[in-house]
């Protein structure tokens, strides 16, 4: 079944709307990383994030998104190549460098209530990160608060257990928490996947809107190349650990030139591009 694009958005996309910005945040050169039982699963891979840009990292079920995501996140270090974040070397810091550089390093995950603990309540998914930044207590509760509100949420909403929350609320949730260390950078793991139409395109509009008021760069892993169309000014597509095609947004929607480019165009909107040159 084919997956449709998200609601109409009276926003414009920002590759429409906007030169992309400038200056490398983020940067992957050659990297390679494999695994004993499921061999090379990244193999020279080289992708930038400017900072306050969108870069859609798209590709199926593992072309090797997930295991790039681990790498930039820092949870998992490279074979070969080498990730930059402003500059650093992540996987060498130590103590008080490491801590200040993962707090600019946050993430989105794909299913947002998994990563919340049931027997606790949604405003404690970010309270904790508050106290881990040593916040004050007495400031915690109105912080959180902010926050919420920041993402859209009803500040009362805090106060509720996970599964008192739609999926579209507990999303939120998983945002305002990633924005409570004050990153740089967040990686969108199919951030939208589980959610309906309408509620994914309000999703996006709010990650656009934070983007703009805060300054963030994302890296934004998905399939579907409609989806990250909304978002992104540039998109770089990954398959079987390689990076197959990149460029702007726009571009790459519009006249596609990689045949697995094409062919993921077509599952997410059911329509064939023209031919690509010499091909």
């Amino acid at each position: 079944m084919t997956t449709p694009p998200p609601a109409a958005s009276t926003a414009p996309s920002p590759s429409a709307s906007a030169a992309p910005p400038t200056g490398h945040l983020l940067s992957v050169r050659a990297v390679g990383k494999s695994y004993p039982r499921a061999g090379a699963v990244l193999d020279g891979v080289d992708l930038s994030v400017a900072r306050g840009g969108t870069v859609g990292l798209v590709g199926e079920s593992g072309s090797g998104k997930s295991t790039l995501a681990r790498l930039v996140l820092g949870l998992a270090a490279p074979d070969t190549g080498a990730v930059r974040f402003d500059g650093q070397d992540p996987y060498r810091l130590r103590g008080r460098a490491s801590r200040s550089v993962r707090a600019r390093l946050q993430f989105v995950p794909q299913n947002p209530r998994g990563s919340l603990n049931p027997a606790l309540r949604a405003g404690s998914a970010v309270g904790f990160v508050l106290a881990a930044q040593r916040t004050p207590r007495a400031e915690r509760t109105e912080l959180t608060a902010e926050l919420f509100r920041q993402v859209g949420l009803d500040p009362a909403l805090a106060r509720r257990f996970p599964r008192e929350l739609s999926g579209g609320q507990v999303q939120r949730v998983a945002i305002a928490r990633a924005l409570a260390t004050g990153p740089d950078l967040v990686v969108c793991d199919e951030p939208t996947s589980a959610l309906d139409r309408g509620v994914q395109a309000q999703v996006l509009d709010l990650l656009t809107e934070l983007q703009q008021t805060r300054g963030l760069a994302y890296l934004f892993i998905s399939h579907d190349l409609a989806v990250v169309r909304h978002l992104a000014h540039r998109v770089s597509v990954l398959r079987h650990g390689r990076v197959v095609e990149e460029g702007p947004a726009d571009q790459v929607w519009d006249h596609p030139q990689h045949p697995y480019t094409r062919a993921l165009l077509a599952a997410s909107t059911g329509r064939t591009p023209p031919p690509a040159p010499n091909h």
